[in-house]
């Protein structure tokens, strides 16, 4: 659930877990941008598919147009406004619900986007970790450690004072704060 583009994004791994073969995609050439930031990506085409929401006693089924693309994703697929318009859905970000009008009442659909946002909360943090990961290992210059000093040892900067954790508890327990802080 997006609704900030006005494709339907499919990634050619679910394509091809669902047995539909590529010589079926329509090839198109138009780039375009924001699946990948600061990237503009190229479709390796488009396909015409039945998508369904509900379940058997109350369901709906339309044909969507999605751009297929060779990139990998957390997702199966990205429905957009497209697929809103089409179905005559009402997305609410906040609850991950997508409502739309069926044959027997309101379809209501929200259990596959929580699971699919979960996933790829660890998925992008994963992707970001990773590039700051690099980024650190191309601008850190190793240093020699200094052999008087151990691992694990904390020296005291002018200007921060000792203060009981729990001043009620009996464990002592401390923590180094610093003196020269705004009161903001």
């Amino acid at each position: 659930m997006d609704g900030g583009s006005g494709l339907n994004i499919m990634y050619a791994k679910t394509l091809d877990e669902m047995g539909v073969d590529r010589t079926n995609l329509r090839r198109i050439r138009a780039p375009f941008h924001g699946i990948m930031p600061g990237r503009q990506a190229i479709p390796l085409g488009q396909i015409d598919l039945p998508v369904t929401f509900g379940d058997q006693s109350n369901y709906r089924t339309e044909t969507l147009t999605f751009d297929v693309v060779g990139f990998p994703g957390t997702f199966l697929a990205i429905l957009e406004r497209p697929c809103y318009v089409k179905f005559m859905a009402v997305p609410n970000y906040t609850y991950l619900k997508l409502k739309m009008p069926g044959p027997r009442g309101v379809i209501t659909s929200f259990r596959r986007a929580y699971e699919c946002e979960v996933e790829c909360c660890g998925h992008a943090s994963a992707v970001v970790a990773s590039e700051e990961l690099a980024t650190l290992r191309e601008e850190v210059v190793e240093e020699t450690p200094n052999a008087k000093k151990s691992s694990g040892s904390f020296e005291s900067t002018e200007g921060s004072k000792e203060v009981l954790v729990d001043p009620s508890s009996s464990e002592g327990k401390k923590v180094h704060i610093g003196t020269a802080l705004s009161s903001k």
